[in-house]
């Protein structure tokens, strides 16, 4: 009898042992990127309640998307006067006449992860008589914000932004450049390029900023960019 309970215990395990694994969770993945349609870059928005639009995104893992919308006064998008979430790709808000903002969209799964952001947009709503729009702030492009760079044969590196105005007006730069983030004056005025070269000393860090005036003199105050030279 002994033998008979032995036998049946040592076939019963493997049955335990196979039921128990059981199958994973699958890995949830982050949805897509979304690309922004409307309002287009440098947009001048006659009606300040506007329909929002942007591209659906896909999720690995099919699971429902919803999109946060965020609406800031600046480009680095640390001054958030609207946030707002949407179920669909594209949704109504409305705004302050007379301002110059910028919109950016990203889309959260139903568990709660979220997707990489999307770029960046800027717009400006017409204020009441309006008839001249301050110009947008400068738009880095290089070098890179709080990183490393190379400085080229003469010791020199080039500093490039790009303008934007809702009223295609032609841009003024002044251009704020040295070694403390606090300018006490400008290093070169009314530029009318969107580059500038600057002559560097390697392992030093570099603060610069970019004001853009318009034809009007109304103008906008740049953010302060930094780089280390190697």
């Amino acid at each position: 009898m002994r033998k008979v309970i032995k036998t049946i215990a040592l076939f019963s395990l493997p049955l335990f042992v196979a039921c128990g694994g059981g199958s994973k969770e699958p890995v949830n993945e982050a949805p897509s990127k979304v690309n922004l349609v409307y309002p287009t870059p440098n947009l001048l928005c006659i009606d300040n309640t506007i329909t929002f639009d942007w591209s659906d995104a896909t999720d690995p893992n099919n699971d429902n998307i919803s999109y946060k919308v965020e609406i800031s006064k600046n480009r680095e998008m640390s001054n958030i006067v609207k946030s707002q979430t949407a179920s669909t790709s594209q949704v109504n808000i409305t705004l302050d006449k007379g301002t110059a903002l910028y919109w950016r969209v990203t889309a959260i799964d139903a568990k709660g992860l979220a997707g990489e952001t999307s770029s960046v947009n800027a717009f400006y709503t017409k204020g009441e008589g309006e008839t001249n729009s301050a110009p947008f702030t400068a738009k880095l492009v290089s070098p890179s914000d709080e990183k490393s760079t190379d400085a080229n044969a003469s010791n020199q590196v080039v500093l490039t932004w790009e303008g934007a105005d809702s009223d295609n007006d032609t841009l003024k730069y002044d251009l704020f450049f040295g070694e403390s983030s606090d300018f006490t004056s400008a290093f070169e005025e009314n530029l009318t390029t969107e580059s500038k070269e600057v002559t560097v000393e390697s392992g030093k860090t570099y603060y610069w900023k970019v004001n853009s005036i318009d034809p009007s003199n109304a103008k906008s105050i740049g953010q302060v960019w930094s780089f280390t030279v190697n």
